[in-house]
């Protein structure tokens, strides 16, 4: 029995795996309805996080998804980015034209709260697929909107793996561990992908290969994406490819069937110079602290990237 879509809000800084993301979703209307993207600081400041979801709504050929500029910085940190990965743009690799498309004027904390308000309870799902920011500061400046989330499905942190930009701490966590730690306590449902899971969603050159071949503007491009995010992981994991963090937080809402995890207690390290940013993600139950999230540790990679083709086929 078919069900109706669900409605989500994406919150981004793309980056490549970002817009593999965000297309991923734009291509799926009968899954999700994206009431609105917006943009927070993180890969790339952001005057480009705001204006890359831009090209990425025009590129799907959906210039009427509305875009909004949110956080420009981490609550109480200076802004780390991760230029070194994504380069100097975020979504470097193929040539890109400037959006024609507008920003649209309200802030997107406040787009983020008025949505919130303006639909039934648990009926729309925060999508966060970069620092925490936005969210946190929606939730710390209208409480009342925490019980109105369906779900909240992130990309962050680790356990196994542990980190990407510190030797404890995943890039998205770290940004912002205030703003993780408001959101992670916040009591709303939690469903995380983090790098233990995405690190099994490696691009491979067929997989690269299968993009290109769909003979399409967005296929071309997600390929050349990937195939320059690659690089960086690659020389620094020794892996055979990169993984497509991002879109595991869409290709969750479409096929869930596709990840296995556990409900787990997550807390986030806010002190500790050592440790900060990282997810304390108690896997083995040795606290009694509750669980607060779903923390997702594996998935089919071969379904995943068959979704990913089929999908972007479409657009």
């Amino acid at each position: 029995m078919a069900h109706a879509p669900r409605k989500i809000i994406i919150d981004t800084d793309p980056g490549q795996d970002d817009a593999v993301a965000i297309l991923l979703a734009l291509a799926s209307p009968e899954d999700v309805t994206v009431l609105g993207i917006t943009a927070v600081a993180g890969n790339v400041p952001l005057p480009l996080t705001e204006k890359n979801a831009r090209i990425i709504c025009e590129l799907a050929g959906k210039p009427d998804t509305r875009v909004f500029a949110g956080c420009d910085r981490p609550l109480k940190r200076k802004l780390v980015t991760a230029e070194h990965v994504h380069g100097k743009t975020g979504l470097d690799g193929p040539q890109l034209a400037d959006p024609i498309m507008p920003l649209q004027a309200q802030h997107g904390v406040d787009f983020i709260i008025e949505t919130l308000r303006s639909h039934p309870a648990h009926t729309v799902t925060l999508c966060p697929l970069g620092p925490l920011t936005n969210i946190a500061t929606a939730f710390e400046r209208a409480p009342d909107i925490i019980s109105c989330v369906q779900q909240i499905v992130l990309m962050g942190g680790a356990y196994f793996e542990v980190g990407n930009i510190t030797p404890a701490a995943e890039f998205n966590i770290y940004v912002d561990p205030e703003a993780a730690d408001i959101v992670f306590k916040s009591g709303v449902p939690i469903v995380v992908m983090p790098l233990d899971v995405t690190h099994k969603a490696l691009t491979t050159r067929a997989r690269i290969e299968a993009f290109r071949n769909l003979g399409t503007e967005p296929g071309r491009m997600v390929a050349e994406w990937t195939d320059f995010f690659e690089r960086f992981d690659m020389q620094k994991y020794g892996s055979e490819g990169a993984p497509l963090h991002d879109p595991c937080v869409i290709a969750y809402l479409i096929r869930p069937d596709l990840f296995t995890g556990r409900h787990i207690n997550v807390e986030v390290e806010t002190q500790s110079e050592l440790t900060l940013g990282m997810t304390v993600a108690d896997w083995w139950g040795v606290t009694s602290r509750p669980a607060n999230a779903l923390f997702i540790g594996d998935l089919d990679a071969e379904g995943f990237y068959a979704l990913l083709t089929e999908r972007i086929a479409r657009l």
